[in-house]
Protein backbone atom coordinates (compact mmCIF):
# COMPACT_ATOMS: atom_id res chain seq x y z
CA UNK A 1 0.00 0.00 0.00
CA UNK A 2 1.20 3.54 -0.74
CA UNK A 3 2.49 5.77 2.03
CA UNK A 4 0.41 8.62 0.52
CA UNK A 5 -2.59 7.23 2.36
CA UNK A 6 -1.06 7.64 5.82
CA UNK A 7 0.05 11.18 4.98
CA UNK A 8 -3.40 12.11 3.77
CA UNK A 9 -5.22 10.74 6.74
CA UNK A 10 -2.99 12.45 9.30
CA UNK A 11 -3.75 15.82 7.75
CA UNK A 12 -7.50 15.33 7.47
CA UNK A 13 -9.84 17.26 9.75
CA UNK A 14 -11.85 15.31 12.29
CA UNK A 15 -15.14 13.95 11.03
CA UNK A 16 -18.27 15.73 12.11
CA UNK A 17 -20.07 12.43 12.56
CA UNK A 18 -20.01 10.48 15.77
CA UNK A 19 -22.11 7.70 17.11
CA UNK A 20 -21.10 7.72 20.76
CA UNK A 21 -21.51 9.97 23.77
CA UNK A 22 -18.65 12.17 22.59
CA UNK A 23 -21.26 14.08 20.55
CA UNK A 24 -22.21 15.81 23.80
CA UNK A 25 -18.72 17.26 24.33
CA UNK A 26 -19.02 20.19 21.86
CA UNK A 27 -22.58 20.72 23.07
CA UNK A 28 -21.37 20.98 26.68
CA UNK A 29 -18.58 23.36 25.68
CA UNK A 30 -21.04 25.52 23.78
CA UNK A 31 -23.40 25.50 26.76
CA UNK A 32 -20.61 26.63 29.09
CA UNK A 33 -19.80 29.44 26.68
CA UNK A 34 -23.48 30.43 26.74
CA UNK A 35 -23.41 30.46 30.55
CA UNK A 36 -20.39 32.78 30.51
CA UNK A 37 -22.17 35.00 27.95
CA UNK A 38 -25.24 35.24 30.21
CA UNK A 39 -23.07 36.29 33.17
CA UNK A 40 -21.18 38.78 30.99
CA UNK A 41 -24.42 40.31 29.69
CA UNK A 42 -25.76 40.67 33.24
CA UNK A 43 -22.51 42.28 34.42
CA UNK A 44 -22.47 44.62 31.43
CA UNK A 45 -25.97 45.84 32.30
CA UNK A 46 -24.82 46.70 35.83
CA UNK A 47 -21.76 48.48 34.42
CA UNK A 48 -23.93 50.64 32.17
CA UNK A 49 -26.10 51.58 35.16
CA UNK A 50 -23.10 52.55 37.30
CA UNK A 51 -21.48 54.63 34.54
CA UNK A 52 -24.76 56.41 33.81
CA UNK A 53 -25.42 57.20 37.50
CA UNK A 54 -21.89 58.46 38.19
CA UNK A 55 -21.62 60.74 35.15
CA UNK A 56 -25.23 61.95 35.34
CA UNK A 57 -24.94 62.78 39.04
CA UNK A 58 -21.63 64.54 38.48
CA UNK A 59 -22.96 66.61 35.58
CA UNK A 60 -26.57 67.24 36.60
CA UNK A 61 -26.12 67.87 40.34
CA UNK A 62 -22.49 68.68 41.06
CA UNK A 63 -21.76 71.11 38.20
CA UNK A 64 -24.84 73.38 38.62
CA UNK A 65 -24.20 73.57 42.37
CA UNK A 66 -20.55 74.58 41.83
CA UNK A 67 -21.51 77.24 39.31
CA UNK A 68 -24.27 78.62 41.50
CA UNK A 69 -22.12 78.84 44.64
CA UNK A 70 -18.77 79.77 43.09
CA UNK A 71 -18.76 83.16 44.83
CA UNK A 72 -19.09 81.53 48.24
CA UNK A 73 -16.33 78.95 47.75
CA UNK A 74 -12.98 79.50 49.43
CA UNK A 75 -11.10 78.48 46.27
CA UNK A 76 -13.57 78.08 43.39
CA UNK A 77 -10.81 77.38 40.84
CA UNK A 78 -9.63 74.37 42.86
CA UNK A 79 -13.17 73.06 43.22
CA UNK A 80 -13.82 73.48 39.47
CA UNK A 81 -10.49 71.90 38.55
CA UNK A 82 -11.23 68.97 40.82
CA UNK A 83 -14.62 68.59 39.13
CA UNK A 84 -12.94 68.46 35.71
CA UNK A 85 -10.32 65.94 36.88
CA UNK A 86 -13.00 63.63 38.28
CA UNK A 87 -15.11 64.02 35.11
CA UNK A 88 -12.14 63.02 32.95
CA UNK A 89 -11.33 60.10 35.25
CA UNK A 90 -14.95 58.93 35.14
CA UNK A 91 -15.09 59.18 31.35
CA UNK A 92 -11.89 57.14 31.00
CA UNK A 93 -13.06 54.56 33.52
CA UNK A 94 -16.51 54.35 31.96
CA UNK A 95 -15.23 53.79 28.42
CA UNK A 96 -12.76 51.11 29.48
CA UNK A 97 -15.34 49.48 31.76
CA UNK A 98 -17.92 49.22 29.00
CA UNK A 99 -15.31 47.81 26.62
CA UNK A 100 -14.14 45.27 29.18
CA UNK A 101 -10.61 46.69 29.17
CA UNK A 102 -8.50 46.58 32.36
CA UNK A 103 -8.21 49.71 34.47
CA UNK A 104 -5.29 51.04 36.57
CA UNK A 105 -7.67 50.91 39.54
CA UNK A 106 -5.47 51.93 42.43
CA UNK A 107 -3.66 54.85 40.72
CA UNK A 108 -7.07 56.24 39.73
CA UNK A 109 -8.37 55.67 43.26
CA UNK A 110 -5.38 57.55 44.70
CA UNK A 111 -6.06 60.43 42.28
CA UNK A 112 -9.68 60.58 43.43
CA UNK A 113 -8.59 60.72 47.09
CA UNK A 114 -6.24 63.63 46.28
CA UNK A 115 -9.14 65.46 44.64
CA UNK A 116 -11.27 64.64 47.71
CA UNK A 117 -8.80 66.33 50.03
CA UNK A 118 -8.40 69.35 47.72
CA UNK A 119 -12.14 69.97 47.31
CA UNK A 120 -12.87 69.70 51.05
CA UNK A 121 -10.11 72.20 51.67
CA UNK A 122 -11.22 74.52 48.85
CA UNK A 123 -14.96 74.45 49.57
CA UNK A 124 -14.63 76.39 52.81
CA UNK A 125 -16.60 76.28 56.03
CA UNK A 126 -19.72 77.94 54.57
CA UNK A 127 -20.09 75.38 51.80
CA UNK A 128 -19.03 72.34 53.86
CA UNK A 129 -22.47 70.69 53.90
CA UNK A 130 -23.90 72.13 50.67
CA UNK A 131 -24.20 70.65 47.19
CA UNK A 132 -21.32 72.87 46.05
CA UNK A 133 -19.04 70.54 48.01
CA UNK A 134 -19.87 67.91 45.41
CA UNK A 135 -17.46 65.22 46.67
CA UNK A 136 -19.97 64.26 49.36
CA UNK A 137 -22.42 62.61 47.00
CA UNK A 138 -20.42 62.07 43.83
CA UNK A 139 -17.07 60.58 44.73
CA UNK A 140 -18.49 57.28 46.01
CA UNK A 141 -19.88 56.46 42.54
CA UNK A 142 -16.48 57.05 40.95
CA UNK A 143 -14.88 54.75 43.49
CA UNK A 144 -17.36 52.11 42.29
CA UNK A 145 -16.33 52.78 38.67
CA UNK A 146 -12.60 52.35 39.16
CA UNK A 147 -12.95 49.27 41.41
CA UNK A 148 -15.69 47.45 39.46
CA UNK A 149 -15.11 43.72 39.32
CA UNK A 150 -12.74 43.71 42.30
CA UNK A 151 -13.34 42.66 45.90
CA UNK A 152 -15.76 44.76 47.91
CA UNK A 153 -13.16 45.18 50.68
CA UNK A 154 -11.25 47.58 48.42
CA UNK A 155 -14.34 49.75 47.91
CA UNK A 156 -15.04 49.76 51.64
CA UNK A 157 -11.45 50.86 52.32
CA UNK A 158 -11.76 53.78 49.88
CA UNK A 159 -15.10 54.84 51.32
CA UNK A 160 -13.64 54.66 54.82
CA UNK A 161 -10.75 56.90 53.68
CA UNK A 162 -13.27 59.30 52.14
CA UNK A 163 -15.26 59.39 55.40
CA UNK A 164 -12.08 60.03 57.38
CA UNK A 165 -11.11 62.93 55.09
CA UNK A 166 -14.58 64.41 55.56
CA UNK A 167 -14.34 64.00 59.35
CA UNK A 168 -10.98 65.79 59.39
CA UNK A 169 -12.51 68.63 57.40
CA UNK A 170 -15.51 68.84 59.72
CA UNK A 171 -13.29 68.96 62.80
CA UNK A 172 -10.84 71.30 61.10
CA UNK A 173 -13.59 73.80 60.35
CA UNK A 174 -14.76 73.57 63.98
CA UNK A 175 -18.13 72.05 63.13
CA UNK A 176 -18.22 70.06 66.35
CA UNK A 177 -21.74 70.84 67.49
CA UNK A 178 -24.02 67.81 67.92
CA UNK A 179 -26.12 68.96 64.98
CA UNK A 180 -23.00 69.20 62.74
CA UNK A 181 -21.78 65.77 63.79
CA UNK A 182 -25.24 64.29 63.21
CA UNK A 183 -25.29 65.92 59.78
CA UNK A 184 -21.86 64.43 59.07
CA UNK A 185 -23.08 60.95 60.04
CA UNK A 186 -26.19 61.35 57.90
CA UNK A 187 -24.13 62.50 54.91
CA UNK A 188 -21.74 59.57 55.22
CA UNK A 189 -24.54 57.02 55.48
CA UNK A 190 -26.77 58.55 52.83
CA UNK A 191 -24.11 59.13 50.17
CA UNK A 192 -22.10 55.93 50.59
CA UNK A 193 -24.68 53.21 51.30
CA UNK A 194 -26.21 53.30 47.82
CA UNK A 195 -22.88 52.88 45.91
CA UNK A 196 -22.01 49.93 48.16
CA UNK A 197 -25.43 48.37 47.54
CA UNK A 198 -25.08 48.75 43.76
CA UNK A 199 -21.52 47.40 43.79
CA UNK A 200 -22.44 44.32 45.82
CA UNK A 201 -25.76 43.85 44.01
CA UNK A 202 -24.10 43.88 40.59
CA UNK A 203 -21.59 41.25 41.68
CA UNK A 204 -24.31 39.08 43.24
CA UNK A 205 -26.57 39.30 40.18
CA UNK A 206 -23.72 38.35 37.84
CA UNK A 207 -22.80 35.41 40.08
CA UNK A 208 -26.39 34.18 40.28
CA UNK A 209 -26.81 34.51 36.52
CA UNK A 210 -23.61 32.53 35.94
CA UNK A 211 -24.68 29.79 38.37
CA UNK A 212 -28.16 29.46 36.88
CA UNK A 213 -26.80 29.44 33.36
CA UNK A 214 -24.23 26.82 34.38
CA UNK A 215 -27.00 24.66 35.86
CA UNK A 216 -29.00 24.97 32.66
CA UNK A 217 -25.87 24.13 30.65
CA UNK A 218 -25.24 21.02 32.75
CA UNK A 219 -28.83 19.86 32.26
CA UNK A 220 -28.56 20.51 28.53
CA UNK A 221 -25.29 18.58 28.33
CA UNK A 222 -26.81 15.62 30.19
CA UNK A 223 -29.77 15.60 27.80
CA UNK A 224 -27.37 15.71 24.84
CA UNK A 225 -25.40 12.79 26.29
CA UNK A 226 -28.59 10.77 26.70
CA UNK A 227 -29.60 11.53 23.11
CA UNK A 228 -26.12 10.60 21.87
CA UNK A 229 -26.20 7.34 23.82
CA UNK A 230 -29.61 6.49 22.36
CA UNK A 231 -28.38 7.26 18.84
CA UNK A 232 -25.31 5.10 19.46
CA UNK A 233 -27.54 2.24 20.63
CA UNK A 234 -29.71 2.50 17.51
CA UNK A 235 -26.64 2.66 15.27
CA UNK A 236 -25.15 -0.43 16.92
CA UNK A 237 -28.44 -2.27 16.49
CA UNK A 238 -28.71 -1.30 12.80
CA UNK A 239 -25.06 -2.22 12.19
CA UNK A 240 -25.57 -5.60 13.85
CA UNK A 241 -28.52 -6.25 11.56
CA UNK A 242 -26.40 -5.33 8.52
CA UNK A 243 -23.52 -7.51 9.67
CA UNK A 244 -25.83 -10.45 10.29
CA UNK A 245 -27.48 -10.10 6.90
CA UNK A 246 -24.15 -9.84 5.10
CA UNK A 247 -22.83 -13.26 6.06
CA UNK A 248 -26.02 -15.12 6.96
CA UNK A 249 -26.89 -16.40 3.50
CA UNK A 250 -23.47 -17.69 2.49
CA UNK A 251 -22.90 -19.29 5.91
CA UNK A 252 -26.30 -20.99 5.78
CA UNK A 253 -25.53 -22.43 2.32
CA UNK A 254 -22.16 -23.69 3.48
CA UNK A 255 -23.69 -25.27 6.58
CA UNK A 256 -26.45 -26.99 4.56
CA UNK A 257 -24.00 -28.30 1.97
CA UNK A 258 -25.67 -26.31 -0.83
CA UNK A 259 -22.42 -24.39 -1.46
CA UNK A 260 -19.05 -25.90 -2.31
CA UNK A 261 -16.12 -24.17 -0.55
CA UNK A 262 -13.91 -25.05 -3.52
CA UNK A 263 -16.20 -23.20 -5.96
CA UNK A 264 -14.53 -19.90 -7.04
CA UNK A 265 -17.90 -18.14 -6.98
CA UNK A 266 -18.52 -19.28 -3.40
CA UNK A 267 -15.03 -18.16 -2.44
CA UNK A 268 -15.71 -14.81 -4.03
CA UNK A 269 -18.97 -14.50 -2.07
CA UNK A 270 -17.12 -15.34 1.16
CA UNK A 271 -14.44 -12.75 0.44
CA UNK A 272 -17.13 -10.20 -0.37
CA UNK A 273 -19.00 -10.97 2.86
CA UNK A 274 -15.77 -10.69 4.87
CA UNK A 275 -14.94 -7.38 3.19
CA UNK A 276 -18.38 -5.99 3.97
CA UNK A 277 -18.11 -7.17 7.56
CA UNK A 278 -14.74 -5.46 7.86
CA UNK A 279 -16.12 -2.27 6.34
CA UNK A 280 -19.18 -2.25 8.62
CA UNK A 281 -16.95 -2.69 11.67
CA UNK A 282 -14.69 0.13 10.44
CA UNK A 283 -17.69 2.48 10.22
CA UNK A 284 -17.84 2.73 14.02
CA UNK A 285 -14.15 3.57 14.47
CA UNK A 286 -13.37 7.09 15.66
CA UNK A 287 -10.78 8.19 13.10
CA UNK A 288 -9.91 11.47 11.38
CA UNK A 289 -11.05 10.25 7.94
CA UNK A 290 -13.75 7.54 7.98
CA UNK A 291 -13.87 7.11 4.19
CA UNK A 292 -10.17 6.33 3.79
CA UNK A 293 -10.30 4.18 6.92
CA UNK A 294 -13.07 2.01 5.45
CA UNK A 295 -11.30 1.72 2.09
CA UNK A 296 -8.07 0.81 3.84
CA UNK A 297 -9.91 -1.90 5.78
CA UNK A 298 -11.11 -3.46 2.51
CA UNK A 299 -7.63 -3.14 0.98
CA UNK A 300 -6.00 -4.74 4.04
CA UNK A 301 -8.35 -7.70 3.79
CA UNK A 302 -7.51 -8.14 0.10
CA UNK A 303 -3.77 -7.96 0.88
CA UNK A 304 -4.13 -10.62 3.55
CA UNK A 305 -5.70 -12.81 0.87
CA UNK A 306 -2.54 -12.47 -1.22
CA UNK A 307 -3.68 -9.70 -3.59
CA UNK A 308 -1.04 -7.00 -4.25
CA UNK A 309 -2.91 -3.70 -4.03
CA UNK A 310 -1.79 -0.10 -4.36
CA UNK A 311 -3.89 2.53 -2.55
CA UNK A 312 -3.29 6.13 -3.62
CA UNK A 313 -5.08 9.21 -2.26
CA UNK A 314 -5.13 12.70 -3.73
CA UNK A 315 -6.78 15.52 -1.78
CA UNK A 316 -8.73 15.54 1.46
CA UNK A 317 -12.22 14.00 1.54
CA UNK A 318 -14.84 16.16 3.25
CA UNK A 319 -16.94 14.74 6.10
CA UNK A 320 -19.58 12.48 4.55
CA UNK A 321 -22.67 10.77 5.99
CA UNK A 322 -22.53 7.02 6.57
CA UNK A 323 -24.97 6.26 3.74
CA UNK A 324 -22.88 8.20 1.23
CA UNK A 325 -19.70 6.46 2.37
CA UNK A 326 -21.38 3.07 1.99
CA UNK A 327 -22.39 3.86 -1.60
CA UNK A 328 -18.85 4.99 -2.35
CA UNK A 329 -17.14 1.97 -0.75
CA UNK A 330 -19.47 -0.97 -1.48
CA UNK A 331 -18.91 -1.25 -5.27
CA UNK A 332 -15.06 -1.21 -5.05
CA UNK A 333 -15.28 -3.67 -2.16
CA UNK A 334 -17.41 -6.01 -4.26
CA UNK A 335 -14.98 -5.69 -7.17
CA UNK A 336 -12.00 -6.39 -4.89
CA UNK A 337 -13.62 -9.66 -3.78
CA UNK A 338 -13.20 -11.06 -7.29
CA UNK A 339 -9.87 -9.43 -8.15
CA UNK A 340 -6.86 -11.52 -9.18
CA UNK A 341 -3.14 -10.80 -9.66
CA UNK A 342 -3.18 -7.09 -8.72
CA UNK A 343 -5.37 -4.07 -7.98
CA UNK A 344 -5.01 -0.30 -7.91
CA UNK A 345 -7.37 1.74 -5.71
CA UNK A 346 -7.35 5.54 -6.15
CA UNK A 347 -9.20 8.22 -4.18
CA UNK A 348 -9.39 11.75 -5.60
CA UNK A 349 -11.16 14.14 -3.21
CA UNK A 350 -12.13 17.77 -2.94
CA UNK A 351 -14.67 19.83 -1.00
CA UNK A 352 -17.44 19.25 -3.54
CA UNK A 353 -16.53 15.88 -5.07
CA UNK A 354 -15.02 12.50 -4.16
CA UNK A 355 -14.08 9.87 -6.76
CA UNK A 356 -13.09 6.30 -5.82
CA UNK A 357 -11.64 4.21 -8.68
CA UNK A 358 -10.54 0.58 -8.74
CA UNK A 359 -8.64 -1.01 -11.63
CA UNK A 360 -8.15 -4.79 -11.67
CA UNK A 361 -7.35 -7.39 -14.37
CA UNK A 362 -10.45 -8.59 -16.21
CA UNK A 363 -11.65 -12.00 -15.02
CA UNK A 364 -12.33 -14.94 -17.28
CA UNK A 365 -15.94 -15.80 -17.62
CA UNK A 366 -19.09 -13.69 -17.49
CA UNK A 367 -18.76 -10.16 -16.20
CA UNK A 368 -20.50 -9.55 -12.91
CA UNK A 369 -20.52 -5.91 -12.09
CA UNK A 370 -21.15 -4.45 -8.67
CA UNK A 371 -24.67 -3.51 -7.62
CA UNK A 372 -26.00 -0.19 -8.99
CA UNK A 373 -25.55 2.91 -6.88
CA UNK A 374 -28.34 5.35 -6.18
CA UNK A 375 -28.80 8.88 -4.94
CA UNK A 376 -28.18 9.86 -1.36
CA UNK A 377 -30.14 12.10 0.96
CA UNK A 378 -31.06 15.57 -0.29
CA UNK A 379 -28.84 16.83 -3.07
CA UNK A 380 -26.05 14.28 -2.44
CA UNK A 381 -25.60 11.79 -5.28
CA UNK A 382 -23.31 8.80 -5.72
CA UNK A 383 -22.82 7.68 -9.31
CA UNK A 384 -21.41 4.33 -10.45
CA UNK A 385 -19.44 3.47 -13.59
CA UNK A 386 -18.33 -0.06 -14.38
CA UNK A 387 -16.42 -1.03 -17.52
CA UNK A 388 -14.23 -3.88 -18.77
CA UNK A 389 -12.46 -4.37 -22.09
CA UNK A 390 -11.24 -7.95 -21.79
CA UNK A 391 -7.97 -6.88 -20.17
CA UNK A 392 -8.86 -4.66 -17.19
CA UNK A 393 -11.96 -3.94 -15.17
CA UNK A 394 -12.60 -0.39 -14.07
CA UNK A 395 -15.01 0.40 -11.23
CA UNK A 396 -15.65 4.00 -10.25
CA UNK A 397 -17.95 5.63 -7.69
CA UNK A 398 -18.34 9.39 -7.68
CA UNK A 399 -20.00 11.63 -5.13
CA UNK A 400 -20.70 15.27 -5.81
CA UNK A 401 -22.57 17.81 -3.74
Amino acid sequence: MSTDTAQATTADPPSTESTGPTVAVPVAVEARHAAAAVASASDRGARIVVVAIALAWHAAIGLPAVLAARAGLAAPAVVATGWLVVAATGALAGVRLLRGAPLPAWPLAALLLVVDVAVFAAAGERQLFTAANWVWGTLGWFFVLVLWGRRVIGLLALLAAHSLIALVAVLGYGATAPADLARYAMYVYGTLSLPVAVFVGGAVIATLARERAASAAAAHAMAAERDAAERARRDRRDRLALVSGTAEQVLAELADGRADPADPDVQRRCVLAAARLRRLIAESDDVPDPLLHELRAAADLAERGGLPIDLVTIGTPPPLPVEVRRRLVDPPTAALAGARDWARLTVVAGPEEVVVSLVTPDRDGPATGPPPACGGDGDDLVELRYENDGEITWTQTRWHR
